[in-house]
């Protein structure tokens, strides 16, 4: 099991979106994206990265992925987000059973929800206003094809991953996993940051879940 030791920064102290992304680049830990977990049937592999912290009320991810020639069809949240180039952030409260899932598209289409198992879940609508998100694209060619690099910021607030308003993330530990996805993608990917060991593609296993240990 990996773990990610998540500092604290100030970042809702800064003036711009713009000011929040570059300090959680310089001074986020960075977590790779890299494990291939089915590599027979779905072999395709992309430079991803993310970059995490927090500031004892949200967590704030920024993900950047490199070279995708991208999909962007679903343009409303709680759409079928995964079926586009999309990144993931599930985690669970530690001593809970249940988890909850944030998935998010190129384009910030969000998907998030409460679940006691893959099917048995709750749409987490109350927090959906609250959950930030902002994406940029870099459209270029590669070999004469169309790709993209693009990043993804989110700010998730403490309410919304199941803790209290009162409670400060600091000293937490969460036990997390970051995906990479996109099931109608020209190449089907699932890439995932601690490896899943399952027959077959499956992001909603708790199990294989790693931890993040926030300062």
């Amino acid at each position: 099991m990996k773990i990610l030791k998540v500092p604290k920064q100030h970042i809702s102290q800064c003036e711009t979106i713009f000011d929040c992304i570059n300090l959680l680049r310089e001074a986020g830990a960075v977590a790779k994206v890299d494990q291939v977990n089915w590599e027979k049937e779905f072999p395709k592999s992309l430079p991803v990265t993310v970059r995490v912290a927090h500031d004892g009320e949200k967590i704030y991810l920024c993900y950047e992925v490199i070279g995708e020639e991208i999909r962007a069809v679903n343009s409303e949240d709680f759409g079928s987000v995964w079926e586009d180039s999309c990144v993931e952030f599930f985690m669970q409260r530690e001593g809970e059973t249940v988890y909850r899932n944030f998935e998010c598209n190129v384009l910030g289409a969000l998907l998030a929800a409460r679940h006691e198992t893959r099917h048995v879940a709750e749409k987490l609508t109350e927090h959906m206003a609250s959950i930030t998100r902002f994406s940029t694209i870099w459209h270029r060619y590669e070999n004469n094809k169309q790709v993209s690099d693009w990043t993804m910021y989110l700010a998730i607030p403490r309410q919304a991953m199941g803790f209290q308003a009162d409670e400060d993330l600091s000293g937490k530990k969460i036990r997390a996993n970051f995906y990479k996805c996109g099931d109608e993608t020209p190449e089907t990917h699932f890439i995932s940051w601690n490896p899943i060991d399952l027959p077959s593609p499956d992001f909603h296993v708790p199990q294989f879940f790693g931890l993040l240990e926030m300062e």
